[in-house]
């Protein structure tokens, strides 16, 4: 398996401000129609190039964090800042240096786009211009072991290979700040160890910094700093990984 693209990233054009990828201060996030934040009080500094892991049970408040964090939902009070800029003011230009794999993924059967058009999406609103397209596809398809699915219909593949598919188009955008929400749920043992050690890769041959949920502590990426636990939308401990 090559990790050679992980070599290639450029200096970042976006000013990376302050020593912390990502800062939230007091942020609490209500859905709309509900008097109960989905996360309250929430503080937590990430520094670039960190890998942290997010646990807690169903209902903790995990993905709210994270599409907070990415400014797909607007706190109800607090500070959000990703890479030192408001997210509030610059989501928009934020976005283009991030990327960001959901949980809720699946593809319908009869969905025709191609697992090299899939991935060729990624390219879409992003900071990142390859010089050739195709190689960089086909390379970043390698490494997630799907470069023989690239002409198959996203639709007609597995769950574990739809992921591994939106996996490579969040990859192809060389973000700075990689989010990912139970990247391991679909996929066996050995590919979440195959998959952990890409992330690992990636994050400290790159500096890229990672987000990422999981229900799975059995499998954690060697390059993970740090747990942090959520229980009813509030953060209850952060653990230093050793």
């Amino acid at each position: 398996m090559s990790y050679s693209m992980f070599s290639m990233f450029k200096v970042p054009p976006i000013a990376l401000n302050r020593e912390y990828a990502v800062e939230l201060c007091n942020v609490s996030t209500t859905y709309f129609g509900s008097r109960t934040p989905a996360i309250r009080n929430v503080n937590l500094r990430i520094r670039y190039g960190e890998f942290i892991l997010i646990t807690g049970p169903n209902g903790a408040g995990k993905t709210t964090l994270l599409e907070t964090i990415l400014g797909l939902l607007t706190p109800s009070s607090g500070t959000v800042k990703v890479f030192g800029h408001d997210v509030s003011k610059r989501a928009k230009l934020i976005r283009r240096y991030c990327s960001y794999v959901p949980q809720d993924f699946m593809k319908e059967p009869y969905e025709v786009f191609t697992v090299y058009e899939v991935i060729k999406q990624g390219l879409v609103t992003c900071h990142y211009r390859p010089k050739d397209v195709d190689k960089e596809i086909r390379e970043v398809s390698k490494l997630l072991g799907i470069e023989d699915l690239l002409t198959r219909p996203i639709g007609s593949l597995s769950g574990g290979q739809q992921q591994r598919v939106f996996i490579a188009r969040a990859l192809i955008r060389r973000p700075y700040l990689l989010l990912l929400d139970e990247p391991f749920s679909n996929l066996d043992r050995d590919s979440r160890t195959e998959l952990a050690e890409v992330l690992s890769k990636l994050c400290t041959d790159s500096g890229t910094t990672i987000v990422m949920v999981s229900h799975d502590l059995s499998t954690i990426p060697r390059a993970c700093t740090r747990v942090v636990s959520m229980i009813n939308g509030s953060i209850v401990s952060i653990s230093e990984v050793k």
